[in-house]
């Protein structure tokens, strides 16, 4: 009795757990849709190729001119450096004029004090010589001041010159900061900013083995119904049934049995993280992931530099289309094609062994743990930031744990 009261309680539980409502104007993916984003992308990755290679160009004049005033900068040292050597030369140099200076000044005084400067001056044969030996003892010392003058002009010239190095140096360093910064804008035009965004050329590989799955998926549909009329470009892919297995959900369930959000959905570190990190109590690792709704296997990376092992699931709930997806996997269980149910077991959580920290392949993770998000329509080759939610019954903070699938988060 008591196991029938509890199989009933369960029921009851998994029937009130629903997912938040979504416009009800967002439509599923047709297949002629499909097609037509296919081109769309195709036509993009073209512009875009052109406005790479202008990017590139253009970066390069930058990086010239980096290195040019790096070049200018360097010689600016040097000059100021020589420059900075001169008037240090020259102020040893006023030192000793100085000095000498003192001396002849003082030998004038003690001449004149003791008569030998009368003497001096007195032993002269004619006035002209008599003029001559007083105009050389006072000249000697007039030259020294003159001298003396002279460098303390060339240390002031040399001063201004030292300070418009200073002032050229400076001016090279922020042509050299703004240099950087253009380049910076001009690759952030190249590389979207969100790290796990796949390449357009990727996107499109994405997108067209999206149609290979959806093409078959709905000839066995319209084959099931004995209408082939429903096999048209207005196909709505994937069904909800195939080969006699729903992929209609009512609720959501977690794609792990426990675990810890780690980081959150929104802007990190200057980058879009476009999902929930989970992890749990070591060894995570190897830990089983299961589909956190019914679907269609629809996308399958491997070894991405940013992401590892990436699955994408399209799945169906409360008659609203969805995209999940798990990155960092550390092997798949399921193939392009496959119908999954929530009890399904994926792939394996990976992040540790499969980063580049510890000798992997995937940059964009350090330890274990799940990269778990979910889009509003379905996956045909890339993730819409602008559709990414919070994956329902999750709260968007850091420490949140669940012990159950069947955990929801009540805020």
């Amino acid at each position: 009795m008591k196991k029938i009261i509890s199989f009933i309680c369960l029921i009851c539980m998994l029937s009130t757990i629903l997912i938040p409502t979504v416009n009800a104007s967002e439509e599923k993916q047709t297949l002629g849709e499909l097609k037509s984003q296919i081109a769309s992308l195709k036509k993009q990755k073209e512009e875009n190729d052109k406005k790479t290679e202008e990017a590139k160009a253009e970066i390069k004049r930058k990086e010239a001119a980096i290195k040019q005033a790096e070049i200018d900068i360097n010689n600016a040292q040097a000059e100021q450096e020589r420059v900075e050597q001169e008037i240090e030369e020259s102020n040893q140099k006023i030192k000793e004029l100085e000095e000498e200076v003192k001396k002849v000044l003082l030998y004038l005084q003690q001449m004149k004090g003791q008569n030998a400067y009368v003497e001096y001056v007195s032993g002269a044969s004619t006035v002209t010589e008599m003029i001559m030996r007083i105009a050389a003892v006072e000249q000697i010392s007039d030259h020294i001041q003159k001298t003396i003058k002279d460098l303390e002009a060339e240390i002031k010239k040399n001063e201004e010159l030292k300070q418009e190095l200073i002032e050229k140096q400076e001016t090279l360093k922020k042509q050299s900061e703004q240099y950087k910064k253009a380049i910076e804008a001009l690759y952030g035009d190249i590389n979207n900013y969100d790290a796990y965004e796949l390449s357009l050329e990727d996107k499109i590989k994405q997108a067209e083995d999206t149609l290979k799955v959806f093409e078959p998926l709905c000839k066995q549909y319209a084959s099931k119904l004995g209408d082939n009329a429903i096999y048209t470009e207005d196909c709505v892919a994937p069904p909800t049934e195939v080969n006699g297995v729903v992929v209609e959900n009512g609720a959501w369930l977690k794609p792990l049995t426990s675990g810890t959000i780690t980081s959150t959905v929104g802007t990190r570190w200057g980058s879009y993280h476009n999902a929930l990190d989970i992890g749990g109590p070591s060894p995570f690792e190897g830990t089983p992931v299961y589909a956190a709704a019914a679907g269609v296997v629809v996308g399958k990376i491997y070894e991405n530099g940013c992401g590892g092992n990436m699955l994408f699931i399209n799945v169906s709930v409360n008659g609203e289309p969805y995209t999940t997806y798990y990155y960092h996997l550390l092997r798949f269980n399921v193939n392009k094609g496959d119908v999954v149910t929530q009890n399904t077991i994926i792939g394996w959580a990976g992040g540790y062994s499969t980063s580049t920290e510890h000798g992997g392949y995937d940059r964009c993770t350090t330890g274990a743990h799940l990269h778990f998000g979910v889009q509003k329509g379905y996956y045909t080759g890339s993730i819409n930031k602008n559709n990414v939610i919070t994956p329902p019954g999750f709260p968007n903070y850091k420490g949140w744990s669940f012990s159950s699938r069947y955990q929801m988060y009540q805020g």
